[in-house]
């Protein structure tokens, strides 16, 4: 097996050489935020927008950025230039660094940034032919899912649940509405017409889901960012599911329920193929 280029704390070195602390915030309250970049031909995928992504999270949790936005480049970039794959899926992950194990901000601590460049993996074949599936769970989440924080429990379990149902991914419920996936936005087709949440605190601001929304414009069709009721699930002609590992896929089933007429529409298969065009082109 390939060794998996890393980075920690100011070093390069194998995956297999990195070594964290027990005390390190990260490890003992979740305390901390990450990012995935997706490579493409060793080019990153939207590089800035997921940097911009990242600086927010670390705002938002009251943490230091340790690297300016240059340092980031160069860091992603050195990782891109080690790996053996070209397509990578490069993780970044910053927390408060190493403390005594107490709930309050440590006065005199370093951010411990920890990366890795994994080779990306393939979206099979049969996912892209015959859809996936879906299931419905309730959203056990915190009220600051705009965050990306590296406390996953509940969208591990959401996941988890539809893991064991058969599908591959869960659509999070709250308060009657549709929100996004345990690790992917949510779209919702119906007459021709497009409808995805709002972003909010209640959801992840994916990359991945504003090239949608660009390519829907370009495309001429019309995009509403507003609450989906939870019965739309069950009346689209269309569900989509989007995250920068797996860019877009249709939903055939959801709670097993056909979608649509059962297989991609064809406004997914539209979208798709732009989609794959934005990649070179980035």
């Amino acid at each position: 097996m390939a060794q998996v280029p890393a980075f920690l704390n100011d070093a390069y070195m194998s995956l297999e050489a990195c070594r964290i602390s027990p005390l390190d915030r990260g490890f003992i309250f979740g305390d901390g935020v990450y990012e995935l970049i997706p490579v493409y031909g060793r080019k990153a995928f939207c590089l800035q927008q997921h940097l911009v992504r990242l600086a927010r999270s670390i705002e938002q949790v009251r943490m230091h950025n340790p690297y300016t936005q240059s340092q980031w480049e160069d860091m992603v970039e050195n990782l891109i230039q080690q790996a053996i794959s070209p397509d990578l899926a490069v993780y970044i992950q910053v927390t408060r660094g190493v403390a005594t194990r107490d709930h309050g901000f440590p006065e005199s601590t370093s951010p411990t940034v920890f990366a890795m460049a994994n080779p990306l993996m393939e979206i099979p074949n049969e996912q892209l032919q015959k859809g996936v599936a879906l299931v419905t769970v309730d959203d056990i989440r915190w009220q600051r899912c705009d965050i990306k924080v590296v406390d996953l429990l509940p969208n591990i379990l959401a996941k988890q649940d539809a893991l064991q149902a058969g599908a591959a991914e869960a659509i999070m419920v709250r308060d009657g509405f549709a929100l996004e996936g345990s690790s992917s936005n949510l779209f919702v087709i119906r007459k021709g017409e497009v409808y995805t949440h709002p972003k909010d605190n209640l959801i992840l601001p994916g990359i991945t889901r504003e090239i949608i929304l660009e390519l829907l414009g370009a495309l001429g069709l019309k995009f509403h960012e507003q609450a989906i009721p939870e019965n739309w699930l069950y009346l689209a002609d269309e569900l989509w599911i989007t995250s920068s590992a797996r860019e877009i896929l249709a939903a055939t089933t959801i709670d097993q329920h056909t979608v649509g007429d059962g297989v991609p529409g064809k406004l997914w298969k539209d979208v798709y193929a732009l989609y794959q065009q934005r990649k070179v082109g980035d």
